[in-house]
């Protein structure tokens, strides 16, 4: 099954879920979603959600220089990401225990 469809209905939870503990940048936030086992996820997707995150105000940014190429752009989860991230999950929670029971075999 392709689930590019699925995953572009919870990107915003995914991105907000991998920042809740740690900062980060672009490339790092795609590497944690991608190590937890979201690896379909395009580049492209990841760094449009950050920028959205952004501009709607859940997320606050800050460059770090690079010794080793160009500053990074870091982002970090404020209040207003946090509250959306308590709120998106307890939505999914009802959505994945209301589809787990209809998919459920007997």
């Amino acid at each position: 099954m392709d689930t590019s469809q699925l995953l572009r209905g919870v990107l915003d939870l995914a991105v907000l879920a991998v920042l809740r503990e740690e900062d980060g940048y672009g490339y790092e936030v795609l590497r944690r979603l991608r190590t937890a086992g979201l690896t379909e996820l395009g580049d492209a997707s990841v760094y449009g959600t950050l920028r959205r995150l952004y501009q709607a105000g859940l997320l606050t940014s800050y460059v770090v220089p690079s010794d080793e190429g160009p500053h990074r752009k870091y982002y970090s989860l404020n209040t207003a990401g946090r509250a959306r991230l308590k709120e998106s999950g307890d939505t999914w929670r009802r959505f994945a225990g209301i589809m787990a029971r209809l998919v459920e075999e007997e």
